[in-house]
């Protein structure tokens, strides 16, 4: 986050609190563009938040108003400042419902415990696509209204252009685009006057003090039932067995009829219809994110996302009217490059270093490595002068401080643990460097270890700077 933005949000926490600043903390980047920093006060902790697409801002601050006023767990919008693109919500904490699953589940085993959590998910999703439709402004949804034809096309389109392709999956053009046209003509056969949150996954919901509160549903718009449910049930590495869908399916049905007479049938007719259609925009998301974003992590959704749509195809008994669709969903599933894609991204060890500063502090899990024995630049003559030059701190630190003989260890303790991490099939490694300002001693470090690794071995290095931006390797 640039020091302008945050600098705004601490600006807009004070002005609409009185508060203190005490801290604050960045908060890792996800799926989206927005950015996130908490900000901790003398009496209170919030969550601030930037998004230059003011659009979409318009939406969720709409959209969470009017949830509010319905009871709905949803983040009090605390203060807004349209100028700048920020506003301030409740801080939910930061354990993401998916978090939660991966760490209560046994295999394939979910504890009842575990299930009662995804039932006040679904009982609380009910409430919003029924109760929370009700008197919504429309108007504000963005970048639609609702899940109309061209929305659909939208989707099936970016599962053709950023996965299809990508994936060197062959297909027909006009056939595919004929089959989406009467696909997407089955689709709106389903009633569609509700809320549909658009990306409700477990990513986007959070636990606090036990119970579910729900976050980014900017994109929600009018739509049908189905749509949501898919999302959850069918959410690639949350990985839910097939008898849990089954069963979480019966009890969404069984809440819905508590607000209004439910043709159970007539539901299942176009629920896997809406299953496929969500499977084939979260793919798409995997191949733009992945294959032409480049950020690996998004590919190891792929064997997850592959495996389900094996399970799903026996289910769409309409498929057949769809052949080239058919064909390509089936390419995919025995797609060679797909599963070794997949298999090698997911088996791929993956390595955090962060840069931090001592000040404001950290709450490590991992290896931490304290810059603050090397010299600091600052005090040197002629650090005033020459800070903005590129050689000045690596001539500096090389010829001036004991950070070669620092980073020599440094490395050498990291590649013990790169070697244990791989022979224990370990998935992350995470690395700190914290100095005083997080700015100079603590970045150099973490820049050195990141292309060091990078160099030489095939890991998937995540660098972050949590005090300066667009710092390179």
């Amino acid at each position: 986050m640039k020091k302008n933005i945050k600098q705004n949000i601490i600006s807009l926490f004070e002005q609409w609190s009185g508060d203190q600043l005490v801290n604050t903390e960045l908060i890792p980047p996800s799926g989206s563009y927005r950015e996130y920093i908490r900000i901790i006060g003398e009496r209170q902790t919030v969550m601030g938040v930037y998004n230059s697409d003011k659009k979409e801002n318009n939406a969720f601050v709409s959209f969470s108003r009017h949830f509010k006023l319905k009871g709905l767990p949803v983040p009090d919008i605390l203060a807004v400042d349209e100028s700048k693109d920020i506003y301030l919500q409740d801080d939910f904490g930061d354990t993401m419902l998916f978090d939660y699953i991966q760490k209560e589940r046994e295999g394939d085993h979910f504890p009842e415990s575990l299930i009662l959590i995804l039932k006040k998910t679904i009982k609380e999703l009910v409430k919003f696509q029924v109760v929370g439709g009700e008197g919504l402004d429309y108007s504000v949804a963005y970048p639609r209204a609702a899940f109309d034809k061209q929305s659909m096309m939208w989707d099936l389109n970016y599962f053709k252009y950023y996965f299809l392709k990508l994936a060197k999956i062959p297909f027909d053009e006009q056939l595919l685009e004929d089959d989406y046209l009467k696909f997407t003509d089955f689709l709106l056969q389903a009633p569609s006057d509700y809320f549909l949150y658009r990306d409700f996954q477990s990513r986007n919901v959070m636990l606090k003090d036990g119970e579910p509160k729900f976050i980014d549903y900017q994109g929600g718009r009018k739509g049908a039932l189905a749509y949501d449910l898919a999302s959850l049930l069918y959410d690639s590495k949350a990985d839910f067995p097939e008898t849990l869908r089954e069963e979480l399916l019966v009890y969404y049905l069984d809440e819905l009829s508590n607000y209004e007479s439910v043709d159970i049938a007539s539901f299942k007719t176009h629920y896997f219809a809406f299953v496929l259609i969500r499977m084939m925009q979260a793919m798409g998301a995997f191949g733009f994110r992945g294959f032409y974003e480049k950020k690996e992590h998004f590919l190891q959704s792929i064997p997850y996302a592959l495996h389900d749509l094996k399970e799903v195809l026996p289910h769409l008994d309409f498929i057949d009217q769809y052949t080239e669709l058919f064909s390509a969903l089936e390419n995919v599933t025995e797609s060679e490059f797909l599963k070794t894609v997949g298999v090698k991204m997911e088996n791929k060890l993956s390595i955090s270093i962060q840069s931090f500063s001592y000040r404001r502090g950290i709450q490590p899990d991992g290896f931490v490595f304290d810059c603050r024995i090397i010299d600091d630049p600052v005090d040197d003559d002629g650090f005033m002068e020459n800070q903005m030059k590129t050689e000045f701190l690596s001539t500096f630190f090389t010829e001036k401080t004991g950070m070669p003989a620092f980073l020599k260890s440094v490395c050498g303790v990291i590649d013990i643990a790169i070697d244990k991490s791989i022979k224990q099939n370990k998935k992350q490694l995470n690395v700190y460097f914290g100095c005083v300002g997080g700015q100079h001693r603590s970045v150099y470090a973490a820049n050195y270890l990141a292309k060091y690794l990078k160099e030489k071995l095939d890991v998937e290095i995540d660098l972050k700077h949590l005090e300066v931006d667009n710092v390179e390797v």
